[in-house]
């Protein structure tokens, strides 16, 4: 069989002002896990887990545009260099990376089970506050819940859980083979053969983009959805409310960004482009919104393709989207300031 996982990324690097927690930026801060025994860090810690899934071929299937595989080095570079403050500065919550998983040519299946492992074994590493998955085209997003439903959390423990899409499609797309446009689609499927329904929402719906087919599937499935034109009408309050009222019947939230959700001159590196978008405003409230929940364990971020980015202006915005996440879910047992940061 080929090996699918790869030694953790030595990508971090940037500016280096000073050392002492007043200077601290993710390159810094980040530690690399290796598996060699005494080299890695005390999993036991209070930590956010980091890791990629190098994929691409989803997206391929499903017509788009290649290039998504090479998204998480460019995710990576781009949070190098963003400040850390608070505990995750001083070092009281870490941040480790476990490297990448990966599929190979065109066997996206074998590549999921990859993915999915990484992230069982990210959310099961003890004192892991969250894992943070770095896309890969939005075929992620099936690796990420097998890799949920297979960790200790979830339907393991008996907790609730759903999924909360940022997104301009319902990729609820059934076809012969799974493609970037079906995992929640398959979600949906494995949910019902086990007896359960799938909770899930997205925000920043695309009309245009989506058939009716994709309606109709959405209500049969009792999706709760907004439009790209709800979200806006709502504004930053309405999307915070509609964040929270979904989170409150769960235990534990999966988010995943498609970057794809944003305008297409924030967000030019994806496959398809928005014509429309979300604003990144609301989308950022969107996403503190759900890391101030508590229920937050499960993060991924797809669709950067870097090939069609410009000035890394997909990349950076995709980074500090993660950075929003990341603070505020430091913020239960103590772990936030006064002023709402860390």
């Amino acid at each position: 069989m080929t090996d699918r996982s790869t030694s953790p990324s030595t990508g971090w690097s940037g500016r280096h002002d000073d050392d002492g927690p007043e200077h601290a930026r993710w390159h810094q801060a980040v530690q690399l896990v290796s598996g060699a025994p005494g080299a890695d860090p005390d999993p036991a810690a209070d930590h956010v887990t980091v890791l990629g899934f190098r994929t691409e071929e989803g997206v391929r299937r499903n017509r788009g545009r290649v290039g998504a595989a090479d998204g998480p080095a460019a995710l990576r570079r781009a949070l190098s260099p963003l400040a850390l403050h608070g505990p995750l500065a001083r070092g009281e919550v870490g941040l480790h990376d476990l490297g990448d998983a990966e599929t190979v040519g065109e066997d996206l299946e074998g590549g999921q089970a990859a993915a999915a492992a990484l992230t069982s074994a990210a959310l099961d590493r003890a004192g892991s506050r969250l894992a943070v998955v770095l896309g890969g085209g939005h075929e992620t997003a099936w690796s990420s819940y097998l890799g949920l439903v297979g960790s200790g959390l979830g339907p393991r423990a008996g907790q609730r859980w759903g999924v909360l899409n940022l997104d301009a499609h319902f990729d609820l797309r059934e076809a012969p083979r799974p493609t970037s446009g079906t995992p929640f689609a398959q979600m949906a499927a494995a949910e019902q053969q086990v007896g359960r329904e799938l909770r899930y929402a997205v925000l920043g719906i695309a009309e245009p983009s989506n058939t009716g087919v994709l309606f109709a599937r959405a209500q049969r499935l009792g999706v709760r959805w907004w439009t790209d034109q709800q979200c806006l009408e709502a504004g930053a309050e309405g999307i915070t409310r509609f964040v929270e009222e979904f989170a409150a019947g769960l235990d534990v939230l999966y988010l995943t960004i498609d970057l794809d959700v944003l305008p297409a001159a924030v967000a030019p590196g994806v496959s398809a482009p928005a014509a429309y978008g979300v604003p990144l405003p609301l989308i950022a409230a969107a996403v503190r919104a759900a890391a101030r929940s508590g229920k937050l364990a499960l993060l991924d971020v797809v669709e950067l393709n870097p090939s069609l980015d410009i000035d890394g202006r997909t990349a950076r915005t995709a980074a500090r989207l993660i950075d929003d996440a990341v603070r505020p879910s430091m913020s239960s047992d103590g772990f936030s300031s006064t002023s709402g940061c860390v």
